[in-house]
């Protein structure tokens, strides 16, 4: 390395990267092939809990209609992030640093303290989702319900395990170049498994004709109306709900504009935004890798999170939109019990059915019959109103329930959130014990322990810059432990999500548009690119395109700000915009010949 990258901590640039530009379109590609990484580390982390509900939830709500939207959220993240790679790469200064020197250190100090808090919060919900799939999809006989263990042993048996395989995995990272080589191996293979065990069960699904690729196709094509309106197919659901009809109009066009939005903001989490820098430096990327960083962000994370999230919405899409639990409206459908027998229940006295129309359905889970409860009981309050509704008891509330009209029950069961398990047991009658629950099962998994391995990652990175030291060694090792506290999230999660996530998540909505903005700032600056700032018509096209993704995410962020917090959260996004404002001026400001947006002539 040379004594500038010495100095900074940083890997020597790879041989193969000399003089790439000179080489043939499909030599050069079959280097970035060799050397991707980074873009794979990216997926393994936004392959998450939080993707995975949030497919399922567009999939329950808007069906195919809602492919488009994750796809297009993540083109604008792409764009932010080969924006970070490109000043990263130009510069070879990591970028805590540079932003400190260059933007302003308030920005650079509230973009590490986020990342921080993230990593920690966000680790509790993935070792509890990993920990309930070993439980009850993979393992459920030795250390699940079958098992004869308390639960609390066979959840420290579980969580273990991958905490485990986690370190394992995130010890190889300081082992030089080849330790980075076989950790960013084990990612690729972790993210491959990932998305071929959703992809199977789509192909499974397909075969059994359950799937309509007609739909699929059409919903691939953006449609903005569906902000505005109820997605078409509620349309004969809502004809039956009679002069309710607007009302549950407006709550389906709520919690559409609500899941797109919060898909839009969050497809690129602003702990990305930290960990795509570091990780590129650390394996000696330069100048000579700003066309790898952008091969690596397409086929690393743009390809893989399109093809596992996609495969999330079709599965969810075909099992759970327009279509109710009849278990919670007392209807008839075919029981299937824990060992295997059915039964048909609910069939009124006297009355035939036929059993070929019945779906096999597990019995509905208390998670779902409480959130059945919580959307019939909105729809009485508004019916009469919140006074007389606070006034009601509980017996009132279940009397009141039952005696909806039954379009409104049904619509209310239709917009209940389902979980990887409501999936799981959904799939089962028509794909097997195999691909619903040990399939399924390991790419939900997959999903929990990838992401843990990328936040223990970061968090080495982000708590090195913040003391002063070289993200290497035994402190970087030190610095990624910190996340292992999430390993309680199996046994604390929905006590502590309360005050945890709202806090959190705020905090991260704050930063996410402002570090899109610094990052925006850093491109147009002339102070810190030099004669390596775009220019000409390449200038214009980055700024547009950055104008859009920070658009877009500002937009999401401050809705999904308001949603959460209201005006707590506006007044903090305010009071982080003062301090901004007053450390600029306390430094001089902004010099116009230092960060520039108007195009220059190459």
């Amino acid at each position: 390395a040379s004594p500038a990258a010495q100095h900074e901590g940083l890997a020597a640039e790879p041989i193969e990267l000399q003089g790439i530009h000179e080489k043939p379109f499909f030599s050069r590609m079959g280097v970035y092939l060799r050397l991707s990484g980074p873009g794979w580390l990216q997926s393994a982390i936004t392959l998450g809990g939080g993707s995975l509900g949030s497919s399922l939830f567009l999939g329950v709500l808007l069906g195919f209609a809602g492919l488009w939207i994750q796809p297009l959220a993540m083109i604008l993240g792409v764009v932010m992030l080969s924006a970070i790679g490109y000043v990263a790469l130009t510069t070879g200064k990591r970028p805590f640093q540079a932003i400190n020197e260059h933007i302003n250190p308030v920005l650079g100090w509230g973009w590490a303290l986020a990342t921080a808090m993230a990593n920690v919060v966000w680790c509790l919900p993935q070792f509890g989702l990993g920990t309930a799939s070993l439980q009850q999809n993979l393992f459920p006989s030795l250390v699940g319900p079958k098992s004869g263990l308390p639960d609390t042993v066979g959840k420290v048996i579980a969580a273990g395990a991958i905490l485990l395989v986690c370190l394992v995995v995130i010890w190889f990272y300081d082992k030089g170049s080849k330790g980075i080589r076989i950790f960013e191996g084990l990612l690729k293979i972790m993210v491959g498994i990932i998305i071929l065990c959703f992809f199977g069960v789509v192909v499974k699904l397909s075969f059994a004709g359950l799937l309509d690729w007609g739909a699929i196709g059409g919903g691939l094509i953006p449609d903005l109306s569906i902000l505005t309106k109820p997605a078409a197919t509620f349309a004969g659901a809502l004809a039956a709900t009679g002069k309710f009809a607007d009302y549950w109009s407006g709550q389906i066009v709520y919690m559409q504009r609500d899941v797109m939005i919060s898909a839009a903001a969050t497809a690129v989490g602003i702990n990305m935004t930290f960990l795509l820098p570091y990780s590129m430096l650390a394996k000696g990327w330069r100048r000579n890798a700003r066309g790898l960083a952008i091969f690596d962000l397409s086929t690393g994370l743009f390809v893989p999170f399109i093809l596992a999230t996609g495969c999330v919405v079709l599965c969810a899409a075909s099992q759970f939109h327009v279509k109710h639990h009849p278990g919670l409206l007392d209807e008839p459908y075919k029981m299937r019990a824990k060992d295997g027998t059915t039964q048909i229940v609910n069939v009124p006295e006297g009355q035939q059915v036929d059993e070929a129309t019945l779906r096999e359905l597990q019995p509905p889970s208390d998670g779902l019959v409480r959130a059945y409860k919580g959307i019939a009981d909105a729809r009485v309050k508004h019916a009469i109103g919140d006074e007389a509704y606070g006034k009601l008891t509980s017996e009132q509330k279940a009397t009141a329930r039952a005696a909806l009209p039954q379009g409104d029950r049904r619509i209310a069961a239709m917009l209940i959130k389902r979980s990887n398990f409501d999936l799981a047991a959904a799939l089962q009658p028509l794909t097997g014990d195999i691909f619903s629950q040990y399939v399924f099962g390991i790419g939900v998994v997959g999903m929990a322990v990838s992401s843990i391995i990328i936040l223990m990652l970061i968090s080495g990175f982000v708590i090195c810059e913040m003391l002063g030291v070289k993200p290497e060694g035994n402190a970087h090792r030190l610095a990624c432990l910190v996340p292992v506290l999430g390993v309680l999230g199996p046994f604390i999660w929905h006590k502590a999500a309360a005050w945890l996530v709202v806090p959190t998540s705020v905090f991260g909505m704050v930063l996410a548009p402002i570090a899109y903005w610094t990052f925006f700032c850093m491109m147009n600056s002339k102070s810190l690119l030099g004669e390596h700032m775009p220019k000409g018509m390449s200038r214009v096209t980055w700024n547009v395109l950055m104008l859009v993704a920070a658009g877009v995410i500002t937009f999401g962020s401050v809705y999904s700000i308001w949603s959460k917090a209201r005006y707590y959260g506006l007044a903090g996004l305010g009071a982080f915009l003062l301090l901004l404002i007053v450390v600029q001026i306390r430094r001089g400001g902004v010099k116009l010949d230092e960060i520039r947006t108007e195009p220059e002539d190459a």
